[in-house]
């Protein structure tokens, strides 16, 4: 993935497709991530492709805040949010992963207690 990077400040620009591919190599599954943006607020930097006012957004209701386009040009990163994005994603798929094999479990669980119940 080729990201533009500001070498004085290590911040990123993220065309809009590409926030969800850095996403995507940490966890892969769209349908569990949840709402991208929320409680969007106008902040005093422009995009650097249409020049309108950038919007700050909260991302995914997590602790981190965003920058993006409002035209979907795409999403300003300050350094180190990438990574932070990252852990959220690899914290995300270790959750769903622990939810699945507990599900199976009380399953299994279930069976066997209805098993029980029938011999008896």
């Amino acid at each position: 993935m080729e990201v533009d990077y500001c070498p004085n400040c290590r911040g990123l620009w993220l065309d809009y497709k590409e926030l969800d591919r850095l996403e995507d190599a940490a966890f892969d599954e769209d349908r569990f991530k949840g709402s991208l943006i929320h409680h969007e607020v106008e902040v005093g930097y422009h995009c650097p492709i249409c020049d309108q006012p950038m919007r700050e957004f909260q991302y995914r209701l997590y602790d981190l805040k965003l920058e993006l386009c409002p035209e979907h040009h795409g999403f300003w990163l300050d350094a180190g949010e990438d990574d932070h994005i990252l852990q959220i994603m690899t914290k995300k798929r270790l959750q769903l992963a622990q939810q699945i094999e507990t599900e199976l479990e009380w399953k299994k669980m279930l069976r066997g207690l209805h098993s029980f119940v029938k011999k008896s």
